[in-house]
């Protein structure tokens, strides 16, 4: 009997589980909007000193509850060398981050031509797509104004997925709660085309 009712609680209170890359360029701010996600969303967590953050060689982890929906975050290191390894997780992802440097006017063409080809990608087919133009801390840096023509160059990439481009300051947290609350509602919109992974 207890077998049964445990049975029924966990079946009732289970959460949907789904995976999150979060990808850009290197330094484009990927671990520090990860550590921002956890803060807001984890209860007592206690992020890492951004000035102890370093560049990803490999990846970072991040789990996040949020009402019915549990994200699992995986961070994946920018630099040239380890983008070769994106692909292997995209077709076990629900939904991808893209963290655009958005004060690095040098290499916004660059970020651009590597999104590109990361939604070309046959796996990421549907998938929803969150363009974050971060460090909007900084005075000088380009808005969502000029950051979103130059990513919606080749629409016809992007598809009919949901898309949206949003500014943040990973640093200080603004925008990442709007994000996240976007995407989970976007990840349960695209439930048929990819069901969450503790689904049977």
């Amino acid at each position: 009997m207890f077998s049964l009712i445990y049975g029924f609680y966990k079946y009732w209170t289970q959460k949907e589980e789904y995976c999150v890359l979060i990808l850009g360029l290197d330094n484009a701010g990927k671990t520090t909007y990860l550590e921002a996600a956890k803060t807001k969303f984890n209860k007592n967590y206690k992020a890492i000193n951004p000035t102890k953050i370093t560049t990803t060689v490999g990846l970072n982890i991040g789990k996040v509850n949020i009402s019915d929906v549990s994200l699992n975050f995986w961070d994946l290191g920018g630099q040239e060398e380890l983008q070769s390894l994106w692909d292997k997780y995209y077709s076990e992802s629900h939904a991808v981050i893209y963290i655009v440097d958005s004060n690095d006017r040098e290499r916004i063409l660059e970020s651009k031509e590597i999104f590109d080809k990361m939604i070309s990608n046959e796996n990421l087919a549907g998938i929803p797509l969150l363009v974050l133009a971060n460090k909007q801390d900084i005075p000088q840096c380009m808005g969502v104004r000029e950051v979103k023509p130059i990513f919606d160059q080749n629409a016809h990439l992007i598809g009919r997925r949901d898309c949206m481009v949003m500014p943040i300051s990973a640093l200080t947290g603004d925008g990442v709660d709007e994000g996240i609350r976007w995407l989970v509602e976007s990840i349960k919109r695209n439930k048929d085309i990819r069901s969450p992974r503790n689904e049977n």
